[in-house]
């Protein structure tokens, strides 16, 4: 027997809990700790026999009990405690309860399932006073102050970590290296939700070799991982509530435990993450620890507050990087043609100006060359407007095809549009032309005769402005049409 309990100090016990089995378990496992046993199955019940009869010890079995009123009816019975010895037997994936009770007043726990003598140790523990109680209490005392300077460093870590709101697979990482600093952890994961309820790995740190990929076999859609109901991150994200799994056996997958133990893993906390409270949960955040610990509500509290803090900063990141692309999307959308996908003309004159200047600036060339389709309007009459819309698209995305990155075309009106060729000279630019115009004249257009184009080509003054030079490009754009179309010309110097 691990009790240390002599036989004149033994006490009254009270034991709660649904199930018949497991009071008569409890009797056969401590009931000898006790000179009288109360025994019941329903918080009324409890009640009732606290009131007629001093209890030294009310241990409270959640195992079997629901949250439709339950946890209410066990915070209003620690309450009433006043202080007095209360030990919660609580099951893994019902952890949840804990901080709740723990506002009620004070208590210890242990999660269960136990052994008989893990049991009989626990309510052993709880029924023996501390020899020296002001030394107690001022090793309590220090004891908080530890916890609450651990939490404040990791919640100071984990802000470094959001600092910056970088993609969410880099601030997962960081996170996970932040959590890793809180005295015990071994192991952090970050799991989240994506689209269509696919659970992914964001990130993880081990310290201990684990590999969150290899033990599930899987890096995403977790949900449908064979350990979904095991595990405790993938069972915070099911249940939306706080997982605590104190011993990995308890687990009841062998497999599980045993490589938990392997890697030195003693204990693992599951934190569901949500924004706000009662939303959705966007995933999850997994501590393993290499010893137990027993937590305190305000432990507890931080590590959740923690969570969503965590919760929060993803959140905002996703929110930022979605904004990004909607403003890269309003960009493309206000400066590119929908229909040929080249710059529209607002953006395309807007951008000559700025090249103009910075070609004076630095004492660069700048090409210019406009061109337009060769009897446009009769492709239209002739074929019709789908058939004009397609020639106008094919003749944009091949003179797109043949331009360098640096270059730009613009879609000035209708037919016509521009090509900005940065550092080129009118030669360079007249080769360019001629390349274009055979290319365009060696395309086959579905539905229509082949098309050309005409164009002219100029250098940009050294203090020319840009109308001035849209002027002459005009002027060669003319000539060649006049020249016969399907040619090139070019513009008169300035």
């Amino acid at each position: 027997m691990t009790a240390d309990i002599d036989s004149h100090a033994r006490r009254v016990g009270l034991f709660l809990n649904l199930a018949s089995e497991r009071r008569g378990e409890f009797q056969a496992s401590c009931g000898e700790l006790f000179n009288r046993l109360l025994l019941t199955e329903t918080f009324d019940g409890a009640t009732a026999m606290l009131a007629r009869q001093p209890v030294d010890l009310l241990v409270l079995d959640l195992d079997g009990f629901a949250d439709n009123g339950d946890l209410a009816a066990a915070s209003v019975l620690i309450r009433a405690r006043h202080g007095a010895p209360v030990l919660v037997l609580c099951p893994y994936g019902n952890t949840s309860w804990l901080p709740e009770l723990m506002a009620a007043g004070p208590l210890t726990y242990r999660i269960s399932p136990l052994l008989s003598e893990d049991l009989q140790q626990s309510v052993s523990q709880a029924l023996t006073a501390p020899l020296d109680a002001a030394a107690s209490a001022q090793q309590a005392l220090l004891d908080k102050e530890k916890e609450l300077r651990d939490l404040l460093a990791i919640q100071r870590s984990v802000q470094r970590a959001l600092v910056g709101m970088d993609e969410l697979d880099v601030m997962a990482a960081r996170i996970c290296n932040a959590l890793c600093s809180f005295p015990g952890v071994r192991h952090a994961a970050l799991f989240h939700m994506r689209e269509r309820g696919n659970l992914v790995l964001a990130a993880q740190e081990s310290r201990n070799h684990l590999d969150m990929v290899r033990l599930l076999q899987r890096s995403e859609r977790l949900l449908q991982a064979e350990l979904s109901h095991s595990f405790p991150p993938l069972m915070a994200v099911g249940s939306g509530e706080m997982v605590l799994l104190d011993a990995p056996e308890k687990a009841g997958d062998p497999e599980l435990a045993m490589t938990l133990h392997d890697k030195g893993v003693r204990m693992v906390l599951a934190l569901p993450l949500r924004s706000e409270a009662g939303g959705p949960v966007q995933g999850a955040v997994s501590l393993m620890f290499d010893r137990h610990i027993g937590f305190s509500r305000e432990q507890f509290c931080g590590l959740g507050s923690l969570a969503q803090f965590i919760s929060f900063g993803l959140a905002m990141s996703e929110l930022k990087h979605q904004n990004d692309a909607l403003a890269g999307k309003l960009t493309q959308i206000t400066t590119v043609d929908a229909l040929t996908g080249a710059y529209n003309r607002r953006h395309g004159e807007g951008e000559l100006a700025n090249e103009m200047r910075r070609a004076r600036r630095y004492g660069m060339p700048l090409g210019v060359i406009a061109f337009d389709i060769d009897n446009f309007r009769s492709v239209n009459d002739i074929y019709g407007y789908p058939c004009g819309d397609q020639a106008l698209r094919a003749v944009a995305q091949t003179v797109l095809g043949r331009l360098r990155t640096s270059d730009m075309l613009v879609r000035m009106r209708g037919e016509e549009f521009l090509i900005i060729a940065t550092h080129t000279a009118a030669i360079d630019a007249l080769k360019l032309a001629e390349k274009l115009r055979e290319t365009i004249a060696g395309t086959e257009l579905p539905g229509c005769e082949a098309v050309t184009i005409s164009l002219g080509v100029a250098q940009a003054g050294p203090e020319e402005g840009a109308a001035t030079l849209l002027e002459r490009l005009d002027a060669a754009l003319h000539r060649a049409k006049r020249a016969g179309r399907n040619c090139v010309e070019l513009a008169m110097a300035s």
